[in-house]
Formats: C-alpha cells, sequence, structure tokens
C-alpha cells in the first residue's frame, strides 16, 4: 500500500542543526569542484573531448565541473538506444517504475542538503530557493509515482451484454526531454521522470548552464534501480543536438521548458513531417510569462506588499511565474507602491547565495545580466525608476531589485518577458479596467489579486485569463499536486504540470472490444 501523497516539507534554516548541516554540505560541494561529467547512453559512460565549462554564477571565475558534450553522431547513437529500449520498457509494470520513483525520492531525501548545496553552487540559488528546488523534484518524483499508479487502473467504459470493452492508456516512444537552467533540479527531474514513468524512453538534454545537476539526478535513479537505455543523459547544443533530435522521424514527442522564442521554434520544427515519420509528434511545452498582481481598492496593503516584494524578487525574478507587473487601483496606488519600494530597501539584499544572510543572489548568465540592463536602461524611459537599476558583473552577474513606476501598460517593460529581479507599477481607474490590463499580454500563466471584495474576487476566477490564478497571495510557489501548474496563450500548452491529468500528455488512449 502506497501512503498518500504529502508535499516535501520545506528546511527551517532559523534551526542551527539544519543551517550547519547545509553549510556542510555547501564546503563538500565545494570540494567536488573541477571534476568532469561524462554522457550517459545506454548506460555507458562516455567522455568527449568537446566539454561545456559550468562555472558559479555568484562567481565566474569558479568552474563547478566540465560536462561532456554530445554531437550529432552521439545523438543518434542515443536515440537508437533510447528506440531499441523503448520495445521492452513500454510493457513493464507500472508498479516497477513507480517504485523506481519512490526509491529515487527517498535517496534524494536522504541526501537533500547535498542536492541543495549543489543549486546554491550551480544555480546561484539562495538557501531557501534552493531548498524548494529540492522539496519540488522529491515531491514530483512521489506524486508522478502514485499517479502512474491510478491510472494504470484503466478508465471504466460501457460494454455491451455481447461484448468486453476496455479502455486503457499506452505509452507513446522515444520522448525528448529540453529541460530549463532556473528549476534546474524539479522541472527538469519532473518533466524527464514523467515521461520514464509513463513507459517511456528518454533523451535528456539539459540546460547548458546546469547541467550537473542532471548528471547527479541520474546517478539517483540509476541507484533506485532504472535500466539502461531508459534514460540517456546527452548535453550539448541546442541548434547541433537538440534540433537534431526534434527532428527526428523517429521521435515520438517533445517536453519543453523555456523561454517563447526557443518554444515558438521547436513547435514550429516540431510540426513538419519528416520522411519515414509514422505520426504526429506530441508537444508539451511551457513557454513562460508577464505575471501581474493586481491590488484592488479594498485589499490588505502589508500583505500585498509582501506578495509583490518575494513573487519579485524571489530567485531574482528568475521564474516564468514571477510578478514582473502590479496593477493597483487608484485609490491605493500610491500607498502601496511606497511599501513595496520601503520592504524592498530594507529586507531585499543582495549578494554571493552561499551566505544566507542574501536575499537574492546573481543572475543566471552574462548573456542574461545583458538582457535585463539593457530592460533597465528602456524603463529608465518608459517610467520612473524608484530603486534598483543598478548591477556588478565584476565577480559575478549581480543586479540590484529594481522597480519602475508609473508605466504604460504598452510600455515594453509591462509586455515582454524580462526574466530579472525587475518590476513596473501602472494605475487602474477601477477593478474592471485593473483586470483588461492584466490580460493584455501575449502570455497568460500565473496571477494574483489582492481583494477583499468577494464580488471582485468571483469576478477575476471568470475573467483574469491565465492557467494559475491566486487570490490573497504571491504568484509565485506551486506545490506539486496542490496547485498543477502551466500556462495558456503564448505561456505554453497548459499540460498542468504536478496535476492529475499531465501524464497523460505522454501517453495514448487505447480501446479493446472483445465479442462475447
Amino acid at each position: 500500500m502506497v501512503v498518500p501523497y504529502k508535499h516535501e516539507p520545506f528546511t527551517d534554516f532559523t534551526v542551527e542543526e539544519n543551517r550547519k548541516a547545509l553549510e556542510s554540505a555547501i564546503s563538500q560541494a565545494e570540494a567536488d569542484l573541477g571534476k568532469e561529467y561524462p554522457l550517459i547512453i545506454g548506460g555507458e559512460r562516455i567522455m568527449t573531448d568537446e566539454k561545456i565549462e559550468v562555472v558559479n554564477p555568484a562567481n565566474k571565475n569558479e568552474v563547478i565541473g566540465h560536462v561532456s558534450k554530445a554531437n550529432q553522431d552521439l545523438a543518434e547513437k542515443a536515440h537508437q538506444v533510447a528506440d531499441e529500449t523503448f520495445e521492452w520498457w513500454r510493457k513493464t509494470k507500472a508498479q516497477f517504475r513507480a517504485d523506481i520513483l519512490f526509491r529515487a525520492a527517498a535517496i534524494v531525501r536522504r541526501r537533500k542538503h547535498e542536492f541543495t548545496a549543489h543549486l546554491v553552487k550551480e544555480g546561484g540559488k539562495p538557501w531557501k530557493e534552493a531548498d524548494a528546488d529540492t522539496a519540488e523534484a522529491i515531491d514530483f518524483l512521489e506524486y508522478y509515482g502514485r499517479q502512474m499508479l491510478e491510472i494504470d487502473k484503466g478508465v471504466e467504459i460501457n460494454s455491451r451484454p455481447i461484448e468486453n470493452n476496455r479502455f486503457h492508456y499506452i505509452p507513446l516512444g522515444v520522448g525528448v526531454v529540453i529541460s530549463p537552467w532556473n528549476f534546474l533540479f524539479a522541472i527538469m527531474c519532473g518533466t524527464t521522470v514523467a515521461a520514464m514513468v509513463s513507459g517511456n524512453t528518454v533523451l535528456l538534454k539539459p540546460a547548458s548552464a546546469t547541467p550537473i545537476i542532471a548528471y547527479k539526478m541520474m546517478e539517483v535513479l540509476e541507484e533506485a534501480g532504472l535500466p539502461k537505455g531508459v534514460i540517456n543523459y546527452i548535453p550539448g547544443s541546442g541548434k547541433e543536438v537538440g534540433d537534431y533530435l526534434v527532428d527526428h522521424p523517429r521521435t515520438r514527442f517533445i517536453s519543453f521548458t523555456g523561454s517563447r522564442e526557443v518554444g515558438t521554434r521547436l513547435f514550429e520544427r516540431a510540426a513538419k513531417v519528416h520522411d519515414g515519420q509514422r505520426w504526429l509528434k506530441r508537444t508539451i511545452i511551457e513557454m513562460g510569462g508577464k505575471d501581474t498582481i493586481v491590488v484592488d481598492s479594498d485589499s490588505d496593503l502589508e500583505l500585498a506588499a509582501d506578495a509583490i516584494t518575494y513573487s519579485a524578487f524571489g530567485f531574482s525574478g528568475q521564474k516564468c511565474s514571477a510578478c514582473s507587473r502590479v496593477v493597483a487601483h487608484k485609490d491605493v496606488y500610491d500607498e502601496l507602491l511606497e511599501r513595496v519600494v520601503k520592504k524592498t530597501k530594507e529586507h531585499v539584499n543582495y549578494g554571493d547565495p552561499t551566505d544566507n544572510s542574501n536575499y537574492m543572489g546573481p543572475v543566471i548568465d552574462q548573456g542574461a545580466y545583458d538582457k535585463i540592463m539593457d530592460y533597465i536602461q528602456i524603463g529608465k524611459k518608459e517610467g520612473k525608476l524608484m530603486t534598483g537599476g543598478k548591477g556588478d558583473d565584476s565577480k559575478g552577474w549581480f543586479i540590484a531589485p529594481t522597480i519602475f513606476a508609473d508605466l504604460d501598460p504598452e510600455a515594453r517593460l509591462m509586455q515582454e518577458e524580462i526574466f530579472g529581479p525587475v518590476v513596473g507599477f501602472t494605475k487602474a481607474e477601477s477593478f474592471d479596467e485593473a483586470i483588461a490590463i492584466a490580460n493584455n499580454t501575449e502570455y497568460g500563466l500565473t496571477g494574483a489579486v489582492i481583494s477583499n471584495n468577494r464580488e471582485h474576487i468571483e469576478k477575476a476566477r471568470e475573467d483574469f485569463h491565465v492557467g494559475n490564478l491566486y487570490f490573497n497571495r504571491g504568484c509565485t510557489a506551486a506545490i506539486v499536486g496542490y496547485h498543477p501548474f502551466g500556462g495558456f496563450n503564448m505561456s505554453g500548452t497548459d499540460s498542468k504540470a504536478g496535476g492529475p491529468d499531465y501524464l497523460i500528455h505522454h501517453m495514448q488512449g487505447k480501446t479493446t472490444s472483445e465479442m462475447l
């Protein structure tokens, strides 16, 4: 009997024992700096001459490790292995596959601080954010294992007296999983094991900025009993390896989390039918957002200020769910803005995340730093800079938490995804106008409404067009099994990760009917 699912609790680092444990784990992670990591194809470790150099975003002179880089020949080899392995893996029992996830969850739980410490170093995550990332990875393992056991029971359909009809789900085939750098453990783990536990084989191409944590997950899954060839670890260039695998006629589905630019490009490539292809490729795509917190005239402004500050600046705003827009009713706009600016100045400091006193760490790399700083310059022309607006890339890639006020809803800062610690404020004449402004982007991932007006809350429930809508809290921090996560419009295909129907995106329904 599998115990009921509950999400993994977060670590309280005010407890001295927990603080010392993570400090020790960070020291151990630092002792592992500079290691080399191979590809894993069919269980075989393969070192290549060309390497991906992974650096600490808080200290770009500190090399976390060197990861072997796949090319098209190795990608083809991996695809052949995955294709061959699928022929027997698809017939394995759901319980067998789920048990691998349950054992993997137990392993990660025992080594929780070790993984969290690595996320601090490889991803530049502050302690709280890194711990939540590790907890979410455990959640995905536990939740998807249980969901597979439920799906395996099949779905009840009708039979006539002369027949026996059954309906069940079967796996698709070889899937390409292209994971992001921001939730380098949780999303990478969730998208990979969702495909695997559904009976598919996987080609895992993690983000080039953060591929080492994926290798560490592979070690855990192998220890948990994952057979060779089921998941193949092949970091490499998006244009060389990613495109090749997406275009491959034997690829059955693509699971991608990342930018709108790359996601729409993959969606277009996946739509093309290549010679020898026998199916239309499935796409499971999440592409980010331009997420809004609406603050009503009748609301708790202290709660609103806390929600905005955390949602905008947690992990330096590098979340697809991060609050990058605030739409406040004119009656509370000035007071709310003052509160958020004050909280940001007093509480949102930034620096090396190995020091737990820092609220924010760095942004991920030079490209992200330059892009965000360019948007800050745009913001200075479009609105009023209230705080922040500066960066320092001399050692790591650090940007101060930045607030712009009095922006036009159509301003670039209010329309384009920045993916950094930048939030813009605009004023609404009424609640209806606030919701209209909230809906005026091409995205539709998350949003929040801070209000004590029940009529307005119900109106937003109907009219605020996002996949995840929150009331009287921030717009980030979805929990697996509690807040199924995925967005509308250009935020993706709305495949609700951590939800009851997510695994079905990796499967297809089959009806069998036997005459009696």
